[in-house]
């Protein structure tokens, strides 16, 4: 098995630093550089990032010779890439849930024209309404004023026509 330790160990050299030098920048031990100079533990990739500007060497350069490194830096690349495309499907999602807040509340408020469809048809809103959906807040508010000033209107009409009908008198005047 190749190892990164003799790299890091040359270059630490090349810069004139000692281990406690390099752990005291770094805000590490002592003993944790000298693992990774010994081969028993790997740096992080934080830690890599930081090292290969304190040595004013490339990444590549540390990592050279070291395959098995190479290949986890490159299975780590390609979780990104996966999870990178996950978030985009995600975005897209959540794009099209703001689309369908801004019809749901444009529904709830067409609805309040009918009395009776305005009671039912934002029930129906409420319960389609999502947390994701932009104006999530504010479609449970006006579903809910719709509903009151539908039962409102629907109570009068009710009232209007069947329940006191209200008798109109027509006198002639001659």
């Amino acid at each position: 098995m190749e190892s990164i330790a003799p790299q890091l160990k040359q270059a630490r050299q090349e810069q004139h630093l000692s281990q406690n030098e390099v752990a005291t920048i770094l805000h590490i031990s002592r003993q944790s550089i000298s693992k990774w100079e010994n081969g028993h533990t790997y740096p992080d990739i934080d830690n890599l990032i930081l090292l290969s500007d304190l040595y004013k060497t490339s990444i590549d350069h540390l990592i050279q010779n070291n395959t098995e490194l190479r290949e986890k830096i490159a299975a780590n690349d390609q979780e990104i890439a996966d999870k990178q495309k996950k978030l985009k499907q995600v975005d897209r999602q959540l794009y099209q849930n703001r689309n369908e807040g801004l019809l749901l509340l444009v529904l709830a408020l067409v609805s309040a024209i009918v009395p009776p469809v305005g009671v039912l048809l934002p029930i129906y809103v409420m319960w389609r309404n999502t947390k994701y959906n932009s104006l999530y807040r504010t479609i449970y508010l006006v579903s809910l004023l719709v509903i009151l000033i539908s039962l409102w209107g629907t109570a009068i009409f009710v009232m209007d026509n069947w329940l006191e009908p209200t008798h109109t008198e027509i006198y002639r005047i001659n």
